[in-house]
């Protein structure tokens, strides 16, 4: 029974998938349909490539039947006949498909904003090869059934071909990134900076391609000064913020050249929007590529602060870590009054174990250690390996008797993991300021108290009788 209500719950969803798909392909078809200058079913303006293509992605191919129903409804209710009209929904849906082999088995899928060299990929791969197959079946189609003259087949062909590659690379990636993290972790100042950002770029994409001062400048190359803005988004936010800004300076390009301004007005519309969108393709993909750029060398420069403080071992802080964390809590405590534990472990008999179980098996026994710590404490504290086999955790606002109780708790948890051989560690406690006022005192306090915990008992000898 369970196994119906899981298919169930499979075909609902797909049909769903399907659904909103075909509809959503179908409003943005006839919306691009509109500004079809050189053959009523090629156009230019072409978004439903790029949602197609961010739909299988994500969904699979499964949503296939979406993007075909999508397109042949809305070819049937512009031109051509039910024949010519299954011909171009197939060839967008074959355009889809092989955009997402494509882009999943050379360009990393989902990923593919990562790393400029896989956007260059992309771009190539679903903005050039893939809807080259569109054009040419669409074009086909309609050359076949006597929509479309024969002579006109190269012109028909670049529309539609460029309208699909750049409808790929600016939707695509919008809809993607902003999947992968919709929500908006801004500060004051971020928010205050998008504002002037987009701002700037309102008032720059409006000077350029709007029509008060087009008399004026129509001759200039102005539209270079859009790029900063561009720049600014990849540097400043990153590829999400990059891909917005491009959409932006899109819609706006391409309204105003609609209205027959800016730099690309030409003769007739068709050649208006060429130019235009193979502009708006271009500066797409080198910020996109500028912004993955920037996001991946910030990475890699945390990874590399992240290298710096970390034990290599067992991922743990490291020496240096821990002094800056103690550091921290003495500073803390300056302001706020409230005292502060470390604990320092010794794991007992490491080289007891590294002589006879080898010396793989002693660095999985500090990992154990190390996992017992990362597991039991609470996310303000700081788990360190001290050096060697001993280990330090700084627990702030911890009194003595609370880091005695953390100190008992972690024994017992370390005795009992599970594993084999059976590992155990000393554990000695020191409070700030209680047990030292700097961190050489505190440090020497604990370290007492954990070699007085693994020093034996002294059984006291009877004297001897005569």
């Amino acid at each position: 029974m369970p196994r119906v209500n899981f298919a169930m719950g499979n075909k609902h969803e797909n049909l769903a998938i399907v659904a909103v798909l075909a509809v959503v392909y179908f409003s943005t078809a006839k919306l691009g349909l509109r500004f079809a200058y050189v053959n009523p079913s090629a156009t230019a303006l072409w978004a439903p490539t790029g949602i197609t293509l961010a739909a299988f992605l994500i969904f699979g191919l499964r949503a296939w039947p979406g993007a075909f129903l999508g397109a042949f409804f809305a070819n049937l209710t512009t031109a051509g006949s039910v024949l010519t009209s299954i011909g171009i929904a197939t060839g967008n849906t074959l355009e889809g498909v092989a955009g997402c082999y494509l882009v999943r088995r050379f360009a990393r899928g989902q990923q593919a904003f990562e790393r400029a060299h896989d956007i260059f990929k992309f771009a190539f791969l679903a903005g050039m090869v893939s809807t080259a197959i569109s054009a040419t079946v669409g074009v086909t189609s309609l050359s076949l059934g006597g929509f479309a003259d024969w002579t006109e087949y190269g012109p028909i062909w670049r529309t539609w071909w460029l309208g699909d590659g750049v409808g790929a690379v600016l939707v695509t990636p919008l809809v993607l990134l902003w999947r992968e993290n919709p929500r908006l972790n801004w500060t004051r100042e971020q928010i205050a900076e998008l504002a002037l950002l987009f701002l700037g770029l309102f008032f720059t994409v409006g000077i350029v391609f709007g029509g008060r001062f087009h008399s004026e400048v129509k001759n200039y190359p102005l539209e270079y000064l859009c790029i900063p803005f561009l720049i600014w988004a990849a540097f400043r936010f990153g590829r999400r913020k990059a891909a917005t800004a491009t959409c932006v300076l899109a819609g706006i390009a391409i309204w105003g050249t609609l209205q027959g301004y800016g730099p690309f007005s030409r003769e007739t519309l068709n050649t208006s929007l060429l130019l235009v969108q193979s502009f708006v393709g271009i500066v797409a993909v080198t910020s996109l590529a500028l912004a993955a750029e920037i996001s991946e060398r910030k990475r890699a420069d945390e990874r590399v602060q992240q290298l710096v403080v970390t034990d290599p071992l067992t991922g743990l802080a490291n020496y240096r870590r821990l002094i800056e964390a103690i550091e921290l809590e003495i500073k803390r405590y300056g302001r706020s009054g409230r005292p502060f534990a470390i604990l320092l472990l010794d794991l007992d008999g490491l080289k007891k174990v590294n002589d006879t179980h080898g010396h793989l098996v002693g660095s999985r026994a500090l990992c154990r250690l190390a996992d017992v710590l990362r597991a039991h404490c609470r996310q303000v504290d700081t788990p360190a390996r001290f050096g060697g086999d001993e280990f330090a955790v700084v627990l702030p606002e911890t009194s003595s008797a609370q880091a005695q109780q953390i100190a008992t708790r972690i024994r017992e948890r370390i005795a009992s993991d599970g594993e084999s051989p059976p590992i155990s560690a000393a554990v000695g406690s020191a409070v700030f300021p209680d047990d030292g006022e700097s961190i050489e005192k505190l440090l020497s306090a604990a370290d007492r108290a954990l070699y007085g915990m693994k020093r034996p008992p002294v059984t006291p000898t009877r004297p001897q009788g005569r």
